[in-house]
């Protein structure tokens, strides 16, 4: 890319989209940042984030976020945001019932002035569900869509990657069909090279299990040179400390691999302007 790695920042929260925003430049009057544009769904910041994936369930991989979360983080942000449209965690294969449930929500995005899509399909042997993307295609139709980490979870990822640029997706997140990017370097390179003249493939590693693996400042430039791909993924969270006085601490909201009660897990601007620095000197 001529201007350098883009940086998508998944997101869960108005706080953290605001947050992945920041790491470009100071705002001017009015809280509007400067920007430029640059390929398909992009904004550039000189720090920040290019664009954001919006999604809940982040400790499923992402679920489908609300509408009422869309509005509220289009107002308040200028980059593009991608919609996850996954109605469950779990796996990719998906009831005709969760079909409909998938085309609403995709309608519905487009309707709350979503820039893009993110979702992903498979067939039960492991094979991108070819016939589920092009449905969904159609509804998703004219904004670009990326093919999500269901990439990470098929039989033969080089035939797979063949069968997306037939289908026309937009780029494709991956960790390489590894448990980290930094183990799936070899074929996310391969990818990328596979996919020059098609699809953009973006590094993917959100760390969430183990906690504090994914991509950080200390991988980055690693990962970056070792797989040339041109764009990465990443979350770029830090935790931080509820406002509540009162805990009850026998009580808990959620599995026992969810996070803790009192600790909230938001968008650092400082990770994403070093991240972004990173990015940025690597030639």
């Amino acid at each position: 890319m001529d201007d350098g790695f883009l940086m998508e920042v998944c997101v869960d929260s108005v706080e953290s989209a605001v947050n992945a925003e920041r790491g470009g430049k100071a705002r001017g009057p009015g809280g509007r940042g400067r920007r430029r544009r640059g390929g398909t769904g992009v904004t550039r910041l000189s720090a920040g984030a290019g664009r954001i994936e919006l999604c809940a369930g982040l400790v499923e991989g992402g679920t489908t976020p609300s509408m009422g979360l869309l509005q509220v983080v289009k107002q308040c942000v200028r980059v593009p945001v991608f919609v996850m449209i996954r109605p469950r965690g779990g796996d990719f294969l998906y009831s005709d019932r969760e079909v409909e449930v998938m085309k609403a929500d995709i309608r519905l995005a487009k309707l709350h002035g979503a820039d893009g899509l993110v979702f992903g399909a498979l067939t039960e042997d492991g094979r991108i569900d070819t016939e589920l993307c092009t449905a969904l295609l159609a509804v998703c139709r004219p904004l670009p869509v990326t093919f999500h980490r269901a990439f990470d979870m098929v039989h033969d990822p080089l035939v797979a990657l063949e069968t997306l640029i037939s289908l026309g997706f937009e780029r494709v997140l991956t960790s390489g069909c590894d448990s980290s990017a930094l183990e799936g370097l070899s074929l996310i390179k391969r990818l990328a090279e596979q996919v020059w003249n098609g699809v953009i493939c973006s590094v993917c590693d959100m760390g969430l299990f183990p906690p504090g693996g994914g991509i950080t400042e200390r991988n980055l430039q690693r990962i970056l040179e070792g797989s040339t791909a041109s764009e990465f993924h990443c979350s770029a969270r830090s935790a931080r400390d509820s406002g509540m006085k009162f805990r009850n601490p026998n009580v808990a909201m959620g599995a026992s691999f969810s996070a803790p009660e009192y600790s909230i897990k938001v968008a650092d601007v400082a990770k994403v302007r070093t991240l972004n620095a990173i990015a940025k000197n690597i030639v």
